[in-house]
């Protein structure tokens, strides 16, 4: 195994639980305090829920039942994630290093500190150049995030979008003056997306009574910012300190002061053409990568290794590849990642800023997407009701 990040993680303690002997490999030598994707949808909960690791994670997350689309100060329409028919109606937020804690648990220590410079799978081994030497494994499964693409894929083949976003976590306020844009107390399990001319400023609930919130970055730019994308060339845009008072300045347009450290990023979108070669599988972010608005690429991920566990399961108990097992595995993974690319790709443009005209029309189309009829498709939709584990 290749990454010890969520995706891996999971699928070295899922193989451990079922007897494989598994090997973690991290070029990382410590795990990432940082808290990057936070929200565990219905299907991954119900996938993990035999394996005790769902329990786990409940026990520390916060169970956000409602979204709300609001603009000017308006509700435009909610999402209600608990009148779905699921058997978790909700979607569990908590940090990335409290998933990660969860999920190490049952799963092997990974070896830190060793990279892995090249991949050559055959049929019957994957030869693998690390910083610790060439070693043959009998199968290998890369879960290293995008940066561990190269080893397989040519980066052409993915996508950069020119959004960027501002994105923080800090104490919710309660204190919303007149005049101000966030709703009066906002309940604890309720998401709220403010789609403002400015672009989009996103709020989901984390466990302390914190939330997360993130912002689409105007950047350096100047003049209308729906006619120009971030200049990332400008030193201003990287700038911490310049990051810091766009975002401040954007939550305290929504009555919220900021508490926390802020972080910017970028969009990229990538699904692979295949996920499997010979003994070599490729799971998570290194094989599908998304627009983080919309929160469905951790997740993504944390199926592919939930439907592979089993079939590696039988590939090493029987010494025989479920060739038709893993072709179905690969294709509906496929199919899942491009579907949630697609949502993901939605999202983003609808977070753009735009002109007055443009804002307006904008308004009026969320409210018929999130009114009766509709509302409930899109809330299946964004709970991952159309991938294929759902």
């Amino acid at each position: 195994m290749i990454g010890a990040g969520p995706v891996g993680l999971l699928l070295g303690g899922l193989l451990r639980r079922a007897g494989v002997d598994v090997e973690i490999l991290e070029q990382r030598e410590h795990g990432s305090a940082d808290s990057r994707a936070i929200g565990i949808h219905a299907p991954v909960l119900a996938a993990l829920e035999d394996s005790g690791l769902t329990a786990r994670l409940l026990e520390q997350a916060v169970r956000v039942t409602r979204g709300e689309a609001r603009a000017q100060g308006k509700l435009l329409g909610v999402v209600r994630f608990d009148r779905l028919s699921t058997r978790f109606p909700f979607v569990a937020t908590l940090p990335q290093s409290g998933t990660e804690a969860a999920l190490a648990l049952h799963s092997p220590a990974p070896q830190r500190g060793i990279g892995v410079s090249a991949l050559r799978p055959e049929s019957d081994h994957v030869e693998l150049d690390t910083s610790s030497g060439t070693h043959r494994a009998p199968l290998v499964v890369l879960a290293g995030g995008p940066r561990s693409r190269e080893l397989v894929y040519r980066s052409a083949l993915g996508h950069s979008y020119p959004d960027r976003y501002l994105m923080t976590d800090a104490d919710a306020s309660d204190d919303q003056g007149p005049g101000t844009q966030m709703p009066a107390r906002q309940d604890a399990r309720t998401a709220v997306v403010h789609l403002e001319s400015s672009g989009v400023l996103e709020s989901f609930p984390l466990p302390g009574g914190r939330r997360r919130f993130v912002a689409w970055d105007s950047g350096a730019t100047s003049g209308n910012p729906a006619s120009q994308a971030p200049s990332v060339q400008d030193p201003a845009f990287q700038d911490p300190a310049a990051q810091r008072d766009r975002m401040a300045r954007t939550l305290a347009a929504h009555g919220q002061p900021l508490t926390g450290a802020v972080s910017g990023f970028g969009v990229r979108r990538f699904v692979a053409p295949a996920l499997r070669r010979h003994r070599l599988m490729v799971i998570g972010d290194a094989a599908h990568e998304v627009s983080p608005i919309g929160g469905q690429g951790m997740n993504l991920g944390l199926l592919d290794a939930a439907t592979l566990a089993p079939l590696l399961t039988d590939w090493v108990r029987t010494g025989t590849a479920p060739e038709a097992q893993l072709r179905h595995w690969e294709r509906t993974r496929l199919r899942s990642a491009r579907r949630a690319a697609q949502l993901a790709a939605l999202n983003t443009r609808l977070g753009r800023p735009l002109s007055p005209a443009r804002d307006s029309a904008r308004r009026n189309g969320v409210r018929l997407m999130l009114g009766p009829g509709t509302g409930r498709l899109f809330a299946h939709a964004y709970a991952m009701g159309l991938d294929a584990e759902a």
